[in-house]
């Protein structure tokens, strides 16, 4: 038995032919005494030709061959010789080659040369003119053995004994079995006879402990050749094994670097990534792994890049990842989300404050402060039988965010640097992760409170609807999104009810949904129906664009939105609606029953599809009835169809004695219970209808003598209503009302005064031209009517209605009077 240790083959990797590398042995003259398969494919001489001649059979001429040789027998006697060299092939043209020769060494001090000839390609006349020397012992080691048909060790080079610490003078005339440990020996026997039988190259991968370095497992790939005779029969198999720890090393950690692309950072939730880093790196690369973060991270803010206070206490710190190979076992009093504090002078404080990793190959539980500080963990670690620690602060933008703690239990090889190197890397990328989610958490609230201040606070129907309403943000992957919702009162106790939602998410959709909401707002002042305000808007938006478009080397974005707008008259309970490219309202009308009006779709806005006219339409609703106005966020999902939430949502709002505010948390609380992927708005409104009592209308011929008539008939309503200190102004107002429309028009007008929250008084003719306020000169007689209805109006102006207009003036009414 040899005094070194092996470890269990990993796996046999198979067979596989290796024509790019011609194997071939030489005696001490040169001439070839065994041949390989791969060596015939590749230069195309069989064994039959070449065993038995000179290697210079193959050379493209004699001065070659003998430059060649004299290099060889000069630096074999080193060990080993590599060079450029020119091979003929069998059909007559030169093949440039890259040709590497090994000393190996028989019984009574024979040697042998292997050669391994590898195909390279064309070189350079300057390459060509002088072979390239090389040490074969300054590269990485190979050892080759050469056994024969009973796979008893013939030959044998110095590098082998590097490998398994075994002296060439044991091998000779010996197997393997007898000199290596059973099970590592007939796997290697097994694997020379498949290559003598199939006359194949095999390749053998396994683990061990090699005498040069006994504190590292190191992997070894050895490939296995069939040598042949001059007859083409086996006549022995050859081994050339290589250190490929490296190797191996360098594919295990760009696959856990590789999973960790996949498998850190799924999501935007800091205490989630930290987790995952946690689950990576068990059973990968430790057995236990706990990732505690600052406990502002974990809050979604970015901590100080000082992480010690002004009196030296390390921040507190909240555990986001906590993973083992089995929890039971590690029986920590630990938990996610708990709070962690770590002692002043402890390692952990050490890394947060140094932002610096710390390797403690072999754990001492037994001393320092920290374990008097927490004995009762301290005892827990040891009953782990935790015996190796790496400590890897979590760094990011020159703030240190927490710390990665991994340990070793169940392993018994203690963590090396390489390990902490790799453990590095992986903390590194999930510090990407946080941060990247850091950053985005910031201008999500950036974004998030943008748009609840552009959104109205506190809506409010007037005398014509109730309404409630309903924003629920989208989640932290999709971020905040653009819509918004409002409820206008207009002139005439209407009121004018939106929903919209601009494309996109972010603070730029939320920017934009501000400008849209107060455009909307600006054209409902100018009393628009809806399908004209539609348009309007969308030429507003179709600007934007064109002005976003000015501006040469930024990153544009296009303005994209769609709307529902809807107007309501409480005095003859008709509402008309246009929507462009909006999800429809839904109706619930007093009895529960639930309609979607046949409202044409329109086009969403800024498409440039302003040639397609807007269509609103218009109908008569029962007192009490529900409109809903809603998001597609609220009814769209990746799970089902739109149907299914349209008809979710009025199953909701068809049940009957909820008041509205139960109505919208009722309709929320349906929502899956993570945060969606889009926003979700909601507007309600229960329509109201005006009383006729609150309402007097008269028709007015187009004479002068009418003038008077109305202001009798106006101060004869407000005695009536009890609204005697109205009746001067008012009597002012409608004498200039009336007036201008007999002047203008040439029709009769009509008169009528609305009691709700304010009075109207409206006056409406055939003329559609809006009155506007003139600027007369001092003499002039005329031209001052608007100006005194202004300063006798809590607010006044004109709509267009039919084939005319209205003009209108309100004037504040007292609290007794709003509530009769």
């Amino acid at each position: 038995m040899t005094n070194t240790a092996q470890a269990p083959v990993a796996q046999l990797v198979g067979p596989r032919d290796m024509p790019d590398a011609a194997i071939a042995i030489l005696d001490e003259q040169g001439t070839v005494v065994g041949w390989t398969q791969a060596a015939q494919h590749l230069v195309g001489y069989s064994a039959a030709e070449v065993v038995g001649r000179s290697a210079a059979h193959v050379m493209p001429s004699p001065e070659h061959a003998l430059r060649v040789s004299s290099f060889a027998a000069e630096y074999c006697a080193q060990g080993g010789w590599s060079g450029p060299v020119s091979v003929r092939h069998r059909d007559g043209h030169t093949l440039d080659m890259t040709l590497r020769m090994s000393t190996l060494w028989g019984q009574d001090g024979h040697t042998r040369w292997l050669v391994s000839v590898t195909d390279t390609g064309t070189l350079s006349t300057g390459a060509q003119s002088e072979p390239v020397r090389e040490s074969l012992l300054a590269r990485t080691p190979i050892g080759i053995a050469v056994h024969d048909l009973q796979l008893r060790c013939t030959w044998v080079n110095d590098d082998m004994e590097h490998h398994d610490g075994i002296p060439r003078d044991r091998r000779f005339g010996h197997r393997l079995k007898e000199f290596l440990p059973a099970f590592e020996a007939e796997a290697l026997e097994v694997v020379m006879r498949q290559v003598l039988e199939s006359d194949t190259t095999m390749i053998h991968e396994y683990r061990a402990w090699p005498p040069m370095d006994r504190r590292r497992e190191h992997a070894f790939s050895s490939s296995f050749f069939c040598l042949q005779d001059a007859d083409g029969m086996p006549l022995a198999v050859c081994s050339m094994t290589v250190d490929v720890t490296g190797n191996r090393q360098a594919r295990e950690r760009l696959a856990i670097l590789s999973e960790a692309s996949t498998r850190i950072g799924s999501t935007l939730d800091v205490m989630q990534t930290g987790q995952e880093l946690a689950e990576l790196a068990v059973p990968l690369l430790a057995d236990h792994a706990l990732v505690d973060l600052v406990e502002s991270v974990s809050l979604g803010v970015e901590p100080s890049p000082r992480t010690d206070t002004t009196n030296g206490r390390p921040p507190l710190l909240r555990r986001a990842g906590l993973a083992s190979i089995d929890m039971g076992l590690l029986k920590l009093p630990w938990s996610r989300e708990e709070a962690i504090r770590p002692f002043p002078t402890s390692l952990f404080a050490t890394a947060l404050r140094t932002g610096r990793s710390y390797l403690e190959s072999v754990l001492d539980t037994r001393t320092g402060p920290w374990v008097n500080h927490d004995p009762t963990r301290t005892q827990k670690m040891r009953e782990s039988g935790v015996h190796s620690l790496m400590v890897v602060p979590i760094r990011a933008r020159g703030s240190v965010l927490g710390l990665a703690l991994f340990g070793r239990s169940e392993v018994q090889k203690p963590f090396q640097q390489d390990d902490l190197l790799l453990a590095e890397e992986l903390v590194n990328r999930a510090a990407l992760c946080l941060d990247n989610a850091l950053q985005y958490a910031r201008e999500r609230t950036a974004a998030l409170t943008l748009q609840r201040d552009l959104l109205p606070h506190h809506v409010q129907g007037g005398a014509a609807v109730e309404v409630a309403s309903r924003y629920v943000p989208a989640d932290m992957d999709h971020g905040v999104g653009g819509d918004w919702f409002d409820a206008i009162e207009l002139s005439g106790a209407r009121v004018a009810l939106v929903v919209g939602d601009v494309v996109g998410h972010g603070i730029n959709a939320a920017a934009t949904m501000g400008r849209l909401r107060t455009a909307v707002r600006t054209l409902a002042d100018l009393e628009l129906p809806p399908d004209e305000l539609l348009a309007r808007l969308d030429d507003t938006v179709r600007r934007l664009n064109d002005e976003d478009g000015d501006l040469s080397g930024q990153i544009l974005n296009e303005v994209g939105a769609t709307c529902l707008y809807a107007v309501y008259d409480p005095v003859t309970r008709r509402c008309a609606m246009a929507r462009a490219g909006h999800p429809p309202p839904l109706i619930v009308d007093p009895t529960g029953q639930v309609t979607i009006p046949d409202l044409p779709a329109g086009a969403p806005l800024g498409l440039g599809l302003g040639l397609v006219p807007f269509e609103s339409v218009e109908l008569e609703l029962p007192e009490g009835s529900l409109l809903a106005f809603y998001s597609d966020g609220l009814v769209e999902s990746r799970d089902h169809d739109l149907d299914v939430g349209m008809n979710r949502l009025g199953a909701t709002l068809a049940q009957p004695g909820s008041s509205l505010e139960e109505l919208c948390s009722q309709v929320i609380n349906t929502l899956p219970p993570q945060s969606p992927p889009d926003d979700v708005t909601l507007l309600l409104a229960r329509t109201r209808a005006l009383e006729p009592a609150q309402v007097a209308s008269w028709e007015l011929p187009n004479d002068p003598a009418a003038v008077p008539t109305a202001r009798h008939l106006v101060s004869r309503q407000l005695r009536k209503w009890g609204l005697d200190h109205l009746v001067t102004k008012v009597e002012l107002i409608v004498s200039e009302l009336v007036t201008n429309a007999i002047h203008h028009g040439d029709g009769p007008s009509r008169l009528r005064l609305i009691q709700h929250q304010v009075l109207t008084c409206e006056v409406s003719d055939s003329h559609t031209g809006h009155p506007r306020p003139r600027h007369p000169r001092n003499l002039d007689e005329n031209g001052r009517g608007l100006y005194l209805v202004a300063q006798l109006s809590r607010r006044w102006g004109s709509r267009s209605v039919g084939d005319g207009k209205v003009v209108w003036a309100e004037q504040e009414l007292p609290a007794t009077a709003i509530a009769a």
